[in-house]
């Protein structure tokens, strides 16, 4: 998503972006992300584990699925959450994908009834945003990946300013 601010993967050749995209696709590379959500998730972590498949009701959307309603086009995706930080309106989590689906973050936790702060697309109509907020409220901060010389690697990437801020005014 093109407002996602943090770690991003590029490749120089095309082995490399081979031999990434097949750690991607058998869930081997490792992703945290910090997440700002609306309203206050009542469990300290969680899991969400749903079907995730294109919206009728909006086709930009990705929409979660019982696990149950199998389908065309709805593809298994796991999502695992732990709670940072509380605040009035709003809560700081930690985000673990454990599958790589479109949109799958913003609209796994706005079928939670939480969607991210400031999300325009996955968000409710009429959903105040924290003051001073440009963008949706979601950061990739950790990627751990095997390189092609076979040396794992780390990355990381704090929230900019603009985030921090927001934090900040809460």
């Amino acid at each position: 998503d093109k407002t996602t601010s943090g770690v991003l993967l590029a490749a120089k050749t095309k082995e490399a972006v081979d031999f990434s995209q097949k750690q991607f696709q058998t869930r081997d590379v490792k992703k945290k992300y910090i997440c700002l959500v609306v309203g206050r998730v009542k469990e300290e972590k969680g899991v969400i584990e749903t079907l995730l498949g294109r919206s009728p009701a909006d086709r930009r959307k990705q929409k979660a699925y019982p696990l149950s309603e199998a389908g065309p086009g709805r593809r298994e995706a796991k999502t695992e959450y732990k709670v940072l930080q509380r605040f009035q309106e709003y809560t700081l989590v930690e985000i673990t994908p454990k599958t790589g689906r479109k949109h799958q973050i913003r609209a796994h936790m706005a079928s939670l009834g939480h969607p991210v702060a400031g999300d325009k697309l996955y968000g409710f109509k009429n959903q105040q945003a924290p003051e001073g907020l440009a963008r949706h409220f979601l950061h990739a901060s950790y990627l751990k990946i095997t390189m092609p010389d076979g040396i794992e690697r780390e990355f990381t990437s704090e929230l900019p300013e603009d985030l921090k801020n927001i934090l900040e005014n809460l």
